[in-house]
């Protein structure tokens, strides 16, 4: 174990590496002045250029250039946004917890519900049961996103006015910022409304995350599916018939446990298609979150920002899949032993 743990260290380090070579080069890359896709910085003095040029490196290799950018982003300078000329770590800060907050809810929902329509439609799959829920997969496979959130805004919103067509919270209310996490400030701030604003959040969080976990949830349902179709015919499972246990008993104490096995390192696959996805949902529902915040800067042609946001969500979309990979590894005694 601790050797596996090792070789995933050191190709995170690997991958980071490579993220970060990538991140540097697009300085480069871009077009326009390098110091300024580097520094953010609109407006450059020839003095302020010349401490830049000098505290960058930018008369030295590419090496040492490669090098101090590393230290720029150890002690947290990312330079500026070409946009608003604010830190962007700052900006970093105050829009990604929004996309953690609506893209692990919609991982949860994925799993609340793909897990148990899975397992039934591998119960009997040529029943009816089993066919609706492998309609109702393909169906919401092959729905867009974009059309499908319009749709629903269509419905619920514009139609019978049960829930917001976005936002995270109602004009009507206001909420400090302490954590960056709708649902956990309202909960530690301290006002009469605490339901009503809590209630607000809810309808306003639930279009998008309906929107975000379809695409998951169908997922789900086939992985667990074919996971569960394939344990069924397991030689421990027949003998656990043989004995005369019952098929709810097989299922619960056989089946199910190895079945749900490989979905510790599905989660960690769907989250990366849940951050994708969550850049078109932030956009259609207006959630202020680092998706939108990043296609707004691809149209500012804001270079600083396209550079942050890259090194941002590549790294929390690798961190998640190595923690699952681990996860799975630790639980699952044949894949320590491989």
């Amino acid at each position: 174990m601790i050797n596996f743990l090792l070789r995933r260290l050191f190709l995170l380090g690997t991958v980071l590496f490579g993220l970060s070579l990538l991140a540097f080069s697009l300085g480069y890359l871009f077009p326009g002045d390098p110091l300024q896709n580097f520094s953010g910085i609109r407006q450059l003095e020839p003095q302020l250029r010349a401490e830049l040029t000098a505290a960058y490196r930018l008369d030295h290799s590419y090496l040492s250039q490669y090098l101090a950018f590393l230290n720029r982003l150890w002690h947290g300078d990312w330079g500026l946004s070409l946009a608003s000329q604010q830190p962007l770590l700052s900006e970093i800060r105050q829009v990604l917890p929004a996309t953690i907050e609506l893209t692990s809810y919609a991982l949860l929902v994925s799993f609340l519900f793909g897990v148990p329509l899975g397992i039934l439609a591998a119960i009997k799959p040529e029943g009816y049961l089993g066919k609706i829920i492998n309609t109702i997969t393909v169906a919401g496979y092959s729905l867009p996103v974009f059309w499908w959130a319009l749709l629903l805004i269509m419905v619920f919103s514009v139609g019978l006015g049960w829930f917001p067509s976005g936002g995270r919270l109602g004009v009507l209310y206001e909420i400090p910022t302490v954590s960056g996490f709708m649902l956990v400030d309202i909960f530690l701030a301290e006002t009469p409304y605490q339901q009503a604003i809590f209630l607000d959040a809810l309808r306003h969080l639930a279009l998008p995350t309906v929107v975000l976990a379809t695409f998951p949830t169908t997922v789900m349902i086939r992985f667990v599916r074919d996971a569960m179709l394939e344990v069924w015919e397991q030689n421990y499972i027949k003998t656990a018939k043989a004995k005369g246990l019952s098929r709810l008993q097989v299922l619960y104490r056989h089946g199910l446990r190895n079945a749900l096995l490989p979905v510790i390192r599905q989660i960690g696959l769907q989250f990366s298609a849940l951050i994708t996805l969550a850049m078109l949902t932030e956009v259609i529902f207006s959630w202020p979150g680092i998706g939108r915040w990043l296609l707004d800067s691809i149209y500012q042609r804001n270079f600083p920002a396209i550079q942050a946001g890259l090194m941002i969500i590549s790294v929390l979309v690798i961190t998640v899949n190595m923690l699952t990979e681990i996860l799975h590894t630790f639980f699952n005694p044949l894949a320590r032993k491989r």
